[in-house]
């Protein structure tokens, strides 16, 4: 089910400019399968989607295969335009953001696939990170202080 669908959002976003969640489910609800929001959310994570420019608007497609060498400065950029602070509780790591962007923090620091993080929690301008260990936590914490300065 899952593949079938995956397979379907793929075959949906090469044929129609699709700029929302809510209009891929309404897309695959066309095609008679029914979904969630999360599902989608999950679904468009797995499969790598991204948004990009087209025609001035945005429609998801698939990410190029090479997008993953510039992570490191792709991450660089988007902490040094977002995060406003940063501090360790733990296995805890909560990173303060412009209003908005915790999404795109948390986002950008998944994309990276790093071992060590077991996942990300945005809101609006605050994000948490879980991480494994005490030392890669604190590590984590003084390499975006050192992005940040």
């Amino acid at each position: 089910m899952k593949n079938n669908r995956q397979t379907m959002i793929l075959d949906i976003i090469k044929t129609v400019d699709v700029d929302t969640q809510e209009q891929l489910l309404a897309e695959l609800k066309k095609r008679g399968v029914s979904s969630t929001q999360a599902t989608i959310s999950r679904d468009i994570k797995e499969l790598r989607l991204v948004k990009e420019l087209h025609g001035g608007g945005y429609r998801y497609t698939v990410a190029k295969k090479d997008a993953g060498r510039d992570f490191s400065v792709r991450l660089n950029k988007i902490f040094k335009e977002s995060v406003t602070s940063i501090d360790q509780a733990g296995h805890i790591v909560c990173v303060k953001t412009l209003p908005g962007l915790a999404s795109a923090a948390c986002s950008a620091i998944d994309t990276m696939g790093l071992p060590y993080i077991v996942g990300t929690l945005a809101g609006d301008d605050t994000a948490f990170i879980l991480i494994r260990d005490l030392t890669s936590a604190a590590e984590f914490t003084a390499e975006v202080r050192r992005m940040l300065n």
